[in-house]
């Protein structure tokens, strides 16, 4: 079974560290494409903040590897 990652500001992700998700702290979107690009290739799902979700583009969402979630508001 892989891992989950999350990317995005660090106050939005903070709280799924205690559900074991590896977190991407990501304050801009070059540091989101950074982190997304640096993701272990055992990552199965990734959950992005919606800054984090616009700065890497319909692809990164659409793609079929790893699944992606974006979170709400």
């Amino acid at each position: 079974m892989g891992h989950i990652a999350a990317i995005g500001e660090p106050l939005r992700i903070l709280g799924l560290a205690s559900a074991g998700v590896l977190l991407r702290p990501a304050e801009s979107p070059d540091a989101a494409r950074d982190a997304w690009r640096d993701l272990p290739p055992d990552v199965d799902l990734v959950l992005l903040t919606p800054a984090a979700a616009g700065a890497l583009g319909p692809e990164a969402v659409d793609g079929q590897e790893p699944l992606v979630a974006v979170m709400p508001p």
